[in-house]
C-alpha cells in the first residue's frame, strides 16, 4: 500500500482512498519503521520503540531535521524528518524481519527481552553481547533504508493498530 505523508503528519485517509495527494504532499524515498514483538505489555511498546529509535537519531544524521522554535522564540530539539511508522508481528515474523534486515545491510537497533531486566547502557550492551545473533530473543526491531528494502524486510507485519 502506497502511504502519502503530508509535511509532518500521515494522512490517513490517504489510506482509504479518500482524497488525492495535495500539492504540498510529501513522498519519502525512505522509510523509518519499528517492528514490535505483539505478546507486549502497551508500556512495554513505548519503551521499546522509544529505545529504537534512539539508534537511528543518533547514528543517521540525514533522518533527523531542524531545529524546532515556537511563536515566542522558545528553541526545541529537531526530530525526524519523516513519520516512523510502527508494525507488529509475532515472534516468527520478528526473527524473519531481523534476518532479512542483516541480509541487506540496512541500519538497525534491536531489543531484546533481556533488556526489560537491565537498567542502564553497559548493562543493555552487554546483555545483548552475550547471545548469538541467532538465538536473539527479539522484542524489537528499528529499521532505516529505502522504501522498498525496508517493505521488504517487513514482510508479514502488520500495522501497529
Amino acid at each position: 500500500m502506497q502511504r502519502t505523508y503530508k509535511t509532518g503528519a500521515y494522512d490517513a485517509r490517504q489510506s482509504r482512498g479518500m482524497s488525492t495527494p495535495s500539492a504540498d504532499a510529501v513522498r519519502f524515498d525512505t522509510k523509518i519503521a519499528v517492528l514490535l514483538r505483539d505478546d507486549l505489555e502497551p508500556w512495554q511498546r513505548l519503551n521499546v520503540t522509544a529505545f529504537l529509535v534512539s539508534g537511528l537519531g543518533a547514528t543517521l544524521p540525514e533522518v533527523v531535521g531542524e531545529p524546532y522554535e515556537d511563536a515566542d522564540g522558545v528553541a526545541y530539539l529537531p526530530m525526524f524528518r519523516q513519520p516512523v511508522l510502527v508494525f507488529e508481528g509475532a515472534k516468527e515474523t520478528l526473527k524473519a524481519a531481523h534476518g532479512r534486515a542483516l541480509g541487506r545491510a540496512l541500519p538497525r537497533a534491536v531489543f531484546t527481552a533481556d533488556l526489560f531486566s537491565t537498567g542502564h547502557d553497559r548493562d543493555n550492551r552487554a546483555a545483548v553481547r552475550a547471545v548469538p545473533t541467532a538465538e536473539l530473543d527479539l522484542v524489537g526491531l528499528a529499521v532505516y533504508g529505502p522504501r522498498n528494502a525496508v517493505d521488504k524486510v517487513l514482510k508479514g507485519a502488520r500495522m501497529h493498530p
